[in-house]
């Protein structure tokens, strides 16, 4: 919805008048203006002793959160947590790295967090926190900080507190800040709802498409068929009709390397594709962002990967280990990349790649232990790995009802995905309309 609509749809205030700020423009006239420094007081007290180890971080998409709960991102915990600052219940929390793409938020609980972060409290209770909650986490006002940072890295600049200070936030009557306040949490909350409604349906989405590959791969798609134990645990029940190979007698297994980054014939002017383990996201790869020259494929004797060869991800622990794609492209690949170039004309890319992808969590489980620092997969397990194996007519098949139960599935996911921005857009021109005076609550 766009600014306009929104405020079509609700009342306005008798009258406005020109705030001064860009960012806020027009105000009620019944609006005043202060300074943050005359609202806000910092709370800069250490977390001598250390009086809690309960540490604390902020990110942009969840505000305040245990320091646990915040996985692998953004900088690790400092051992010593006695310089840290502590934070309250209702305290404002300002990351001044970040937070001009939104590291802030209202702190639910009593912890200690980096001295880069920025502790506010309200001076008095003529200053309701959860209006000014709202209007801190408004996108054109964390956005206009970047004039007020400084700093050399890209999102990076850190927030120059002083400046900061003196930057000026509106101030409603208290009975309109608590107004204001009361209906956004109400109507935020019902769109967070919604939200996650449709990110739980995209799940279940997703999990059905999952089932559907799963099924058709290994149990084909007649339902009266004959079966039998296939010998293998994560595979079950085939058709009768069905074998069931190791990969290594119907490909090549293989993994690629790194030419020297410090030598530049083996780089600049390259024109030969290079993966890397990422590519594999992309199920089936079209394009690459690296290349090496002829030199460097020729010397460093890497692998030469055609449009139909697969790839897997064999390292590391994020969701890309055990991944696999199907190359759109004649490439080379690094080292932390599988190659599986079919040499068996009895079955198609297309199949093993559904097959592959179906069975990633078992890859990953059955590849958690190896690995000297992280879990690892090597071309002899990959070898090992045992593949149902249809007839080629029914593995046709199988592909061709897969890809149309798949699009199905994906448009109603596309579907809810494009649903699910609608709300966030909404949501955000609602708090903006709001904490700026655009529109009239009560």
């Amino acid at each position: 919805m766009e600014s306009n609509e929104m405020t079509n749809t609700f009342d306005k205030y008798s009258n406005y008048k020109d705030s001064g700020v860009e960012w806020l423009g027009e105000v009620p006239t019944e609006w005043t203006l202060k300074p943050i420094r005359a609202i806000f007081q910092e709370r800069n007290e250490k977390n001598n002793g250390p009086k809690t180890d309960f540490i604390l971080s902020v990110t942009k998409d969840r505000g305040v959160i245990p320091y646990d709960e915040k996985g692998a991102i953004g900088n690790n915990k400092s051992e010593d947590i006695e310089r840290y600052k502590l934070v309250y219940p209702n305290d404002l929390v300002i990351n001044k790295m970040n937070v001009v793409i939104g590291s802030l938020g209202l702190s639910k609980y009593h912890g200690a967090l980096s001295p880069v972060y920025i502790v506010l409290n309200p001076r008095s209770s003529r200053f309701n926190i959860n209006y000014y909650s709202h209007l801190v986490s408004n996108p054109p006002f964390y956005k206009s900080l970047i004039k007020y940072c400084t700093g050399i890295m890209e999102l990076r600049e850190s927030l120059n507190k002083d400046e900061f200070k003196k930057l000026a936030f509106p101030v409603p009557p208290l009975a309109t800040q608590t107004a204001i306040a009361h209906f956004l949490d109400q109507k935020t909350t019902q769109i967070d709802t919604a939200i996650a409604q449709k990110e739980k349906l995209i799940a279940l989405l997703k999990e059905r498409k999952q089932i559907i590959i799963q099924e058709a791969v290994t149990r084909g798609l007649d339902p009266e068929v004959k079966m039998k134990d296939s010998g293998v645990e994560w595979i079950g029940k085939i058709p009768e009709g069905w074998e069931v190979k190791k990969l290594g007698y119907l490909a090549k297994i293989g993994n690629g390397s790194t030419p020297s980054r410090s030598s530049i014939k083996y780089w600049t002017g390259g024109s030969i594709p290079w993966l890397n383990s990422s590519q594999v996201n992309q199920g089936i790869i079209t394009h690459c962002d690296q290349f090496i020259t002829e030199v460097a494929f020729r010397e460093c004797h890497l692998p030469l990967l055609k449009k139909g060869d697969l790839v897997m991800a064999i390292t590391g622990e994020g969701k890309t280990r055990g991944m696999v794609a199907i190359c759109d492209l004649v490439t080379t690949i690094n080292q932390h990349l599988a190659s599986i170039i079919l040499t068996s004309p009895i079955i198609n890319e297309y199949f093993l790649l559904l097959y592959l992808r179906s069975i990633y969590s078992n890859i990953r489980n059955d590849s958690s232990g190896n690995g000297s620092t992280k879990g690892a997969i090597t071309c002899a397990s990959i070898k090992n790995f045992k593949i149902p194996l249809p007839p080629q007519k029914d593995q046709i098949a199988i592909i061709q009802h897969v890809e149309t139960q798949s699009s199905k599935i994906d448009k109603s996911i596309a579907l809810q995905q494009t649903q699910i921005e609608k709300l966030k857009e909404y949501k955000s021109v609602l708090i903006d309309a709001a904490v700026t005076g655009k529109i009239k609550v009560s």
